[in-house]
């Protein structure tokens, strides 16, 4: 499936698992959407498996995000609580959309969980509570952290129930964008179907002759050969450091989630000649997360000048990495340099990296999936020098396997029922079930306004249901396309009353003597009641004896 396919199912508005080998664009697919979403003005939730992939995102974990934390199983008491929690109420029972990127590294128990956090928040059994919920990730990556003694079937989230129940269209992506030699790109293909050949193995020793002008970076799979190999080279270099330290500003949960995940340093000693990595897309300044250079000078105010190894020249300065909620609020800010010491990394930072070049040692390889993710980090087998490598570091789990198999069957399925047309109706329907905007020009502007970074202002429930009226939609229509209860909108009918006087809605008026005995039940409470002091809805039910349902009460309120 093609990008442009899988962005059609996405707008649609069906439960979709984006899925696809490194550097097919998963990423880039998501970001168009989450962009197509809020220049609508669609509630999307942006959330990942882990910090450093939400960070990529411009999110936060799901385990934040759901409030779940590291649980792996709720009491009827522990949801009630977590429903108290303002924070998380107001942003569960507003979202239309989730994302949860890196889907293979969330736990089965935990992926449960969510659903039935959103199934509780939101009152809907439904599954994820009946809101559209789009996962993200490559399952022959790394796996979940799973307690001693439990196997990947016990761990990976597509063998739970919660998955069955999502009804899942399946968009697995084959436009490779990552690697350009087909040679690296036929090993990876080997690796995931679980069958190397022994030309493919030559081809990986043979890489050991590899000369590079520039020293490339090391790949690791432990944090303890990056911290001793990035301690020793930035000892080696004479001359002055130069100390960044990050900004953090916001909640301090999330700060500390932040500084955990992402790969900028909340301290960076920096030296001339440095070897560093940019960690964060900018493309209008031209570098990606994984551009690699050297430190040439400081500017005049101070930030480092850095030589990327094609010759450009780029001023790193600092970068802007945040969380915000669905309406724009800013909840957790950190701001550094996009640079660390690049003469090592670890495998498990590189994801999401793409590296012209890198020396990698897959020797102490202790997790199926780890080499697949290093070897993919690069474009091609001249950009690579692997020095080592053990069996685990060519294998991927057989269930993953097994499963991937059965993705690509099921994405082709999707792709033969293709229809442009009717996806094309699809996405109107769930724009304007989920209160979002349709007219042209607004949404350009949005986009605009987005593309600069600006924020996008959320339109009031209230005009969407008074637009969805002067448009001629009865309220049957209205509790239908944007998912309400006739309570609810009954409810919207009079602040519109009250917000926009002019709205014709004569046709909802009630027979006369329905506006009649309200009429009489609230005037007979206005004599006890201290002046500018509301009434609510209970005591006129009562006086009225249960004649009368709170929705036919609401509907006389609006008229009187």
């Amino acid at each position: 499936m093609n990008q442009e396919q899988a962005l059609a199912i996405l707008k649609s508005g069906d439960n979709v698992f984006l899925t696809g080998s490194a550097g097919t664009g998963k990423t880039y697919v998501l970001n168009k959407y989450i962009q197509y979403l809020k220049a609508r003005k669609i509630p999307v939730s942006i959330t990942a498996s882990t910090g450093i992939a939400a960070t990529h995102l411009q999110g936060t974990t799901i385990h934040a995000w759901s409030g779940i934390g590291i649980k792996d199983s709720l009491s009827l008491r522990n949801l009630r609580d977590l429903r108290e929690k303002k924070y998380l109420k107001k942003h569960i029972e507003k979202t239309k959309v989730l994302i949860i990127d890196e889907i293979s590294m969330l736990h089965k128990k935990q992926f449960d969980l969510v659903n039935e956090v959103l199934q509780f928040f939101r009152e809907n059994d439904k599954p994820f509570g009946g809101i559209q919920v789009v996962l993200c990730g490559d399952f022959f990556q790394l796996p979940p952290i799973g307690v001693s003694g439990e196997t990947n079937r016990d761990k990976f989230c597509f063998m739970s129930q919660s998955w069955l129940s999502a009804n899942l269209s399946i968009c697995y992506l084959t436009d490779q964008y990552r690697q350009t030699d087909s040679a690296l790109n036929d090993i990876l293909n080997e690796i995931r179907q679980g069958r190397v050949s022994d030309k493919s193995v030559s081809l990986l020793q043979a890489t050991k002759d590899l000369v590079e002008t520039e020293e490339p970076t090391r790949l690791y799979t432990h944090n303890l050969d990056v911290d001793r190999i990035n301690t020793a080279h930035i000892a080696e270099i004479k001359g002055r450091k130069k100390i960044f330290k990050a900004k953090v500003k916001g909640n301090l949960k999330l700060a500390e989630t932040i500084k955990r995940s992402i790969m900028a340093p909340e301290t960076l000693e920096l030296k001339k000649d440095a070897k560093v990595m940019f960690v964060k897309n900018n493309y209008e300044k031209g570098y990606l997360n994984g551009s690699l250079g050297k430190v040439i000078r400081y500017n005049d105010e101070g930030y480092p000048v850095i030589r990327l190894t094609n010759g450009f020249e780029i001023t790193a300065e600092p970068e802007d990495w945040r969380i915000e909620d669905e309406t724009g609020k800013l909840l957790v800010s950190y701001v550094q340099v996009p640079l660390r010491l690049a003469w090592a990394i670890t495998v498990h930072k590189s994801q999401g990296m793409t590296l012209d070049s890198a020396v990698m040692d897959l020797s102490k390889t202790f997790e199926k999936g780890q080499g697949y993710v290093a070897l993919s980090r690069v474009k091609g087998l001249d950009g690579l020098q692997l020095n080592g490598f053990n069996n685990t570091a060519l294998e991927v789990d057989g269930l993953a396997l097994k499963a991937d198999l059965r993705f690509q069957e099921l994405s082709r399925e999707v792709e033969e029922i293709f229809e442009e047309e009717v996806l094309e109706v699809k996405a109107r329907n769930f724009v304007k079930k989920s209160g979002g905007i349709s007219d042209k020009d607004e949404i350009s502007e949005n986009r605009k306004n987005l593309e600069k970074g600006k924020k996008v202002s959320k339109k009031s429930t209230y005009l969407i249901t008074k637009q969805m009226i002067d448009n001629g939609h009865s309220l049957e229509d209205i509790v239908i396309e944007r998912d309400l209860t006739l309570g609810t909108v009954s409810t919207h009918l009079i602040r519109i009353a009250e917000l926009y006087p002019k709205t014709d809605l004569s046709r909802f008026k009630p027979e006369a003597k329905v506006i009649n005995k309200v009429k009489k039940a609230r005037n007979k409470l206005l004599k006890e009641i201290e002046p500018g002091e509301r009434i609510s809805l209970k005591p006129i039910f009562d006086i009225l004896k249960g004649e009368l349902s709170y929705d036919q009460i609401k509907m006389a309120l609006v008229f009187i």
